[in-house]
């Protein structure tokens, strides 16, 4: 596409976390499907699973935007490419409209990504037994921040058609508002949760009958004509011409793993990896008994193999092959969950447990808590499939498992990046908000790297060619 393409879009900031803002973006995402017009959605923050529902309503990939991991030239770059179709773009923010990395900075916060975007607010506030005290909330977030733009407030959680005309009249208080209307309390709409946060995409699926559910909740309480009307129309530049398409017979055929267990991928790290000449093939560590044919790579992401542990471990062919690959020196990069296939097993809190690929000398552990959250820094210490010693990326931290030595001698890795006993590295240097992270390890041993740490590649643009240079051949881990 060239030239300009005209474009409406909105963000869905929530006033708290838990506003709802999942659902009501499935419920926008559907209703606007069913209008006719072409939608993409956007996701702000490091959450995985949120995107995939995106994609199930709206049949366009959903990608992650986020103002700490990447720059404001990296995101507006994502949003340019992904919505070059659409005549609407949904935006669904992260926890509170302002809250974000630093309780005294907007830095990865949903404000922000509306500023960067150039995108009116749609602000989502829980109003269970509230009235005029919704107008006082309103005004504050109004007077916040005068940069951002409103496209209007909706009220969840709402008791009644009378308790939203109510509302109706308090906000009359804040003329700079334009209230949209209140989505009555729907128990049977709220998505399904877990331990990580929603149920994933793909075991959920996508009912029509759930669709028109939720356009149906949505239509009956949103004026979504008011909604289109207040949603200024802009012009979109063409997004910037992508690299120059790889002849087939340079590219490198890297297998990803995708099914329930693993599913969690910023999308921008599989196009990067494409646009890097890595063809991308997808297999599932849960049904498939071998490995496609002819791979240069692998690519575990992160999801939910404790829930799947005993299918996995029942794969022994798979397992075994990939622990015959590693052993010949495959480069693999696992995050998180993929990680945890590395290891020799998976434990539940009550000890039970399920042998994995054993690739790695470690075992992991399943908590009945958080175990770790927030974003990372990473530094490399040493050589990895990513990267040289020093390359410094961005990610996201997030799991309720923790790894557990196998014994006291073979899972000693040595920090300062030559091999300890077992044969690992630790080839990160983790940093926090809090500060260091010595007990954030990036596992490296032979030509696999695997860390809890999900690095999004938009961080540093090196990540995903140094991957697949080291595929090709043409750089070596020293």
């Amino acid at each position: 596409m060239s030239g300009l393409a005209k474009i409406k879009g909105l963000v869905i900031g929530g006033a708290q976390s838990g506003a709802g803002k999942t659902t009501f973006s499935l419920a926008l995402l559907a209703a606007l499907r069913k209008r006719g017009l072409r939608v993409r959605a956007f996701k702000v923050g490091p959450d995985f699973i949120d995107p995939g529902h995106h994609t199930l309503v709206t049949g366009t990939t959903s990608h992650n935007l986020d103002g700490w991991m990447l720059s404001k030239e990296e995101n507006t770059a994502i949003y340019k490419r992904c919505a070059q179709d659409a005549q609407v773009t949904v935006v669904e923010g992260v926890m509170g409209l302002y809250d974000g990395f630093d309780p005294l900075g907007e830095a990865g916060s949903t404000a922000q990504m509306a500023k960067w975007l150039g995108l009116p607010v749609v602000l989502l506030t829980n109003a269970k037994a509230q009235s005029r005290s919704l107008a006082a909330l309103a005004k504050g977030f109004f007077e916040f921040d005068p940069k951002l733009s409103w496209a209007g407030l909706v009220a969840n959680q709402v008791g009644s058609p009378n308790h939203a005309r109510i509302l109706g009249k308090a906000m009359q208080a804040v003329p700079e508002f334009t209230f949209l209307g209140g989505l009555t309390r729907q128990a049977d709409l709220a998505m399904p949760e877990r331990h990580l946060g929603l149920v994933t995409a793909l075991e959920t699926g996508f009912s029509e009958e759930l669709r028109e559910r939720l356009v149906s909740w949505l239509e009956n309480a949103v004026d979504l004509d008011l909604l289109l009307a207040n949603l200024p129309e802009f012009d979109l530049p063409a997004a910037q011409t992508e690299a120059p398409p790889i002849d087939s017979s340079d590219k490198v055929r890297l297998g990803i793993a995708w099914d329930k267990a693993f599913c969690f991928y910023y999308q921008e790290n599989l196009r990067r990896l494409e646009e890097a000449g890595a063809e991308l093939v997808y297999f599932s560590p849960l049904q498939d008994k071998s490995l496609p044919a002819e791979l240069d790579g692998l690519y575990l992401g992160g999801g939910y193999p404790e829930l799947f542990s005993t299918e996995l471990a029942d794969n022994k062919s798979l397992k075994t092959e990939i622990a015959h690959l590693a052993a010949q020196g495959m480069p693999i990069y696992a995050e998180c969950g993929g990680m945890m296939y590395l290891a020799q097993e998976i434990s539940d809190p009550k000890g039970n447990s399920r042998p994995m690929t054993g690739v790695l000398p470690i075992k992991t552990t399943m908590l009945p808590r958080l175990r770790s959250l927030g974003y990372r820094t990473v530094r490399f210490t040493t050589d990895t499939v990513l990267g040289p010693a020093g390359t410094r990326a961005r990610g996201h931290e997030f799991h309720y498992s923790e790894v557990t030595n196998t014994s006291e001698s073979s899972s000693k890795i040595n920090r300062a990046g030559s091999p300890g006993e077992g044969g690992l590295v630790n080839a990160y240097e983790v940093g926090s908000r809090k500060g260091p992270r010595p007990d954030t390890h990036g596992y490296c041993k032979q030509n696999v790297l695997a860390s809890y740490v999900h690095l999004h590649f938009g961080s540093n643009p090196m990540l995903a060619p140094g991957f697949v240079s080291l595929m090709k051949g043409e750089r070596k881990i020293a």
